[in-house]
């Protein structure tokens, strides 16, 4: 089999797996921007899996770094496959170098930052941990009108980690790491300790609906424009948008149950979402 077609099914595999609801949002795409897409991910679910999983994430991340200048310089720096399918990403797209960097920039903070206390930092690291994500798509996905959607697609990014953040309070929790902005807690007449001990009360959930009605503008804002992508990519950005958001409404029919549950959405409720798309 030619190497180039294993590369990009190594890298569908990663994406099938750690993603079911963005595989099946870019599964409508035509079939080159969808490898392209699965390639990108693959790259971020990389340096995601060092920062989280890594046994020295710090010295793997400086090593994923060096490798990423090699291959920018034109060089495969290593046999995995998913450079050489972004190889022929970066071929085929004229690919936004600097969202790359950024979300390197994003993961790597994870190293360093444990704790947020403003909204301000918290939207910064949604930015780089997320939003350079469709930074990195926007080239696939809308070639022609990138520059128009840029603002958008960062709103989509940051809606998109703001979802993630408020579903997984209790999973970062056991890794140290609040992105909860601290401060806003405190001004609610919640503490760290009153999440360290999992207490779900009015004022948890005053600041949580407060962060998800944030997440749902910026989610609005970012469907605003979809008609300027082109009508191949209006339903996938949709259908991510949308099955993202249905995560916040999973969480309230649970009761805010957000320390010990993992809240999804159904395989069910993923095809209404698709089909009413």
């Amino acid at each position: 089999m030619n190497e180039l077609i294993k590369a990009y099914q190594h890298c569908e595999n990663i994406i099938k797996e750690h993603s079911k609801t963005f595989y099946k949002a870019f599964m409508l795409l035509p079939s080159d921007k969808k490898k392209a897409v699965w390639a990108v991910y693959a790259f971020c679910r990389q340096v995601d899996d060092i920062v989280d999983e890594g046994d020295n994430p710090k010295e793997e991340l400086h090593r994923f770094k060096a490798c990423f200048d090699d291959f920018l310089k034109g060089g495969l720096p290593s046999s995995d496959p998913m450079w050489l399918a972004l190889q022929d990403v970066f071929k085929n797209y004229e690919m936004d170098i600097e969202a790359f960097h950024d979300m390197i920039t994003g993961q790597e903070m994870d190293l360093y930052k444990k704790l947020y206390y403003t909204d301000e930092e918290v939207m910064t690291y949604s930015y780089h941990v997320a939003s350079t994500v469709g930074l990195m798509l926007l080239p696939i996905l809308a070639p022609n009108t990138k520059e128009m959607l840029r603002q958008d697609a960062i709103a989509l990014g940051q809606a998109m980690q703001l979802t993630n953040i408020l579903r997984d309070i209790g999973e970062d929790l056991a890794r140290d790491r609040i992105y909860l902005p601290i401060n806003r807690l405190e001004e609610a007449g919640y503490s760290v300790h009153d999440l360290q001990q999992h207490i779900v009360n009015k004022a948890l959930i005053s600041v949580w609906e407060d962060i998800a009605a944030k997440a749902e503008r910026l989610y609005e804002q970012a469907l605003s424009t979809i008609d300027l992508y082109p009508i191949h990519s209006r339903t996938p950005v949709k259908g991510a948008a949308y099955l993202y958001r249905a995560i916040l409404g999973s969480i309230r029919k649970k009761h805010y149950s957000v320390f010990q549950t993992k809240h999804f959405v159904t395989n069910e409720e993923k095809q209404r979402i698709i089909s009413q798309i």
